[in-house]
């Protein structure tokens, strides 16, 4: 039995608050096995001591304001290491430029330690107790978050959650024949049931890693390899395994990361008959590791990567009174951003938002328009239907446009795992690129480049009017184009990804300052969304939020409400001028002038967008900070125009005197 009185004050009230159901979810899932279960207990206290006093003092003050992440200061920033810093302590000597970014959430992709040439991108963890060498050690780690948390920024790391590498030491002792390791994966002694799950289990990459299944030939066995051959998948119906893991994932913890992105979560519990995919283990599972962490490190969030349809998302969020993770990738939102982009018709995104919009505020999606992934085309097909779309032919012709195989289209995307037979491949490209910003650069025709750049910010405030947490990927703040160096790498070659996760380009970084490049347009822009996004309450995630009906295909219409101010935000996804036929009778102000402007039969230009404001607050006809930024700007502009008349007269009186020297 597990004794209460030998635990801290702290640690025993969390822990008695969540214990019955711990205990209770525990042994439905591993058959009252109480030793596992007093393992696992103590375990949480081993880490919970472990844990130094400034991440308590965190966890503290988190646990004041448990909704500290759902406000709208809110802006991450996902990166490479090795592609932006090199190092760890090579990022850390940046954290300034992701600071005056904006950003204060940092992503880092996979670090842990892997095998070079089957890491699939730092998926496939070696050690999950160390770094990959290459980019640093462990306590350089703790030393970043560190640095992070005294700047305010909070760090995001996966954990790869499904599957180790063929080279981590369970499995190098599971292939020397140690059954207690061959037992923490799904190995077969043959082919029959194998054989069977795969009549269920639905093929991950059917072009670069059919199957679901390997021979292990150092074991004679076959073993569950769902996503590539040297990707081995833990069994989680072993209490060992999860209780090893879960270990893994609270020393991350205790190293300062702040969020826990769990890969590939609805993969992890297998069931014969079934296709292995969102099983109720799987929220089980998830829902324990959801009170560890508030046992031992309630500062960290969970973030669950659950690529998949609505339907299949929303319940990772848990309930209520049992939550399970408290963010999700808000995937068909991007997916569907991409869409619009290429049809230019906003019917479905409408449909889309639709859903969102009506989900409890607590649910905090994590918004993006691109990250380190392609772009899959899971869109509501049985939605488009009735506009005589079918889903091959339609993923096609999303491919084609956006990688510009038709004519007339700038789009410069690349396909991945491309299966011409299905017409099915998913979509890889910078935001910069697939905006057409790179076909007008190499073209040389300034108007293309100029509605590239339109797109690209239109669709940024499109990003950060969402409710949640919107998240940019590095480079994309200044407009970075793809990266096709990859093609003469043998390591990364038959991968497409690898275009748009190129190294962070560090003297085009420098040109953000120069308003008339590519990049200081970029930048300038999308730091002054950021900007207002900040300053007004009404982008909060609690906010009432609906769609505005435009009657025009072309135009989103989305409207927010919260303490007193309503905004009204409209995007046209057209290459040609269009009008959103609304009628708003309050009194609006367009946040990118400062002007008022009515909100009746509002004029976009070709991929332009309209942020509109209003205040019912009795006090103010015009929004105080709205007031308050554009009187700043304009008093900053007179002091450089002043400075500039003066340095112009002292110029002219210097010429003067030349002048009058030569008489």
């Amino acid at each position: 039995m597990v004794n209460f009185d030998s635990f801290e004050p702290e640690f025993r009230k969390r822990l008695e608050q969540c214990y019955d159901e711990i205990k209770w979810l525990y042994a439905e899932l591993y058959g009252n096995d109480q030793q596992a279960f007093e393992y696992f207990v103590f375990m949480l206290h081993e880490y919970y001591a472990a844990r130094k006093e400034s991440l308590k003092e965190l966890d503290r003050k988190r646990e004041a304001d448990p909704r500290w992440y759902s406000g709208n200061d809110m802006l991450g920033m996902q990166m490479y290491v090795n592609c932006f810093g090199e190092t760890l302590n090579g990022v850390s000597k940046h954290l300034n430029y992701i600071k005056q970014c904006g950003a204060n959430y940092l992503h880092l992709m996979p670090l842990l330690q892997t095998t070079e040439g089957k890491s699939d991108g730092g998926y496939a963890v070696s050690d999950f107790r160390k770094i990959d060498p290459k980019l640093g050690t462990m306590e350089d780690l703790s030393a970043l978050s560190d640095r992070c948390h005294s700047m305010g920024i909070s760090i995001c790391l996966d954990f790869v959650m499904n599957h180790t590498s063929e080279d981590h030491e369970w499995a190098r002792r599971a292939k020397a024949g140690e059954k207690e390791y061959q037992d923490r994966y799904l190995f077969f002694d043959n082919w029959n049931i194998p054989n069977d799950l795969e009549k269920t289990v639905p093929q991950v990459f059917p072009q670069t890693a059919p199957g679901n299944f390997s021979w292990c030939e150092e074991a004679h066995k076959v073993v569950m390899t769902t996503f590539y051959p040297y990707q081995w998948d833990l069994n989680y119906h072993n209490p060992t395994v999860f209780n090893d893991m879960t270990a893994n994932m609270l020393n991350l913890c205790n190293h300062g990361v702040d969020i826990i992105r769990l890969d590939a979560t609805p993969y992890i519990w297998k069931t014969l008959g079934t296709n292995c995919r969102n099983l109720p283990q799987v929220h089980t599972l998830v829902r324990i590791m959801h009170m560890a962490c508030d046992v031992v490190c309630p500062g960290t969030l969970l973030l669950g990567e659950v690529v998949m349809e609505p339907s299949k998302v929303v319940p990772y969020f848990g309930t209520v009174d049992r939550p399970e993770c408290q963010m999700l990738y808000n995937v068909t939102t991007m997916a569907s951003t991409w869409h619009t982009v290429a049809t230019g018709d906003v019917r479905l995104m409408k449909h889309q938002l639709a859903g969102v919009f009506a989900l409890p505020k607590q649910y905090t999606f994590l918004n993006y328009l691109r990250c380190h992934d392609d772009i899959g085309w899971g869109l509501d097909y049985d939605f488009l239907k009735q506009f005589g779309i079918v889903e091959a032919e339609h993923k096609k012709f999303l491919n084609d446009t956006l990688s510009g195989k038709i004519y007339g289209t700038d789009g410069r995307g690349e396909l991945y795992n491309d299966d011409p037979r299905l017409k099915d491949a998913r979509l890889c490209g910078t935001t910069a690129s697939l905006c057409g910003i790179e076909a007008g650069e190499y073209e040389l025709t300034d108007w293309k480049v100029d509605r590239g750049i339109r797109l690209d910010l239109m669709l940024h405030a499109f990003l950060l009017t969402q409710s949640g947490i919107p998240i940019i990927y590095s480079g994309d703040e200044i407009g970075q184009l793809n990266d096709y160096s990859y093609h003469t790498d043998p390591l990364k070659w038959d991968d497409s990804r690898f275009l748009h996760r190129g190294a962070f380009d560090w003297k085009a970084a420098v040109n953000r300052k120069k308003p008339e490049t590519r990049e200081g347009r970029i930048y300038a822009g999308i730091q002054k969304l950021v900007k207002l996004r900040k300053a007004f309450d009404v982008f909060n995630s609690e906010a009432d939020t609906w769609l505005v009906e435009a009657y025009n295909d072309h135009i989103l219409g989305i409207g927010r409400f919260y303490k007193g101010q309503k905004m009204i935000a409209l995007f046209n996804f057209s290459d040609s001028d269009e009008t959103a036929w609304i009628n708003e009778s309050e009194r609006y102000y367009d946040m990118m002038t400062g002007e008022e402007r009515n909100a009746s039969a509002v004029s976009l230009t070709s991929y332009g967008f309209a942020w509109l404001i209003s205040s019912f607050k009795d006090d103010e006809s015009k929004p105080k900070k709205l007031t308050q930024i554009y009187k700043v700007k304009t008093a900053a502009n007179d002091v450089k125009a002043s400075k500039k008349t003066a340095s112009k007269a002292k110029t002219s009186k210097k010429k003067t005197v030349k002048k009058t020297t030569r008489k």
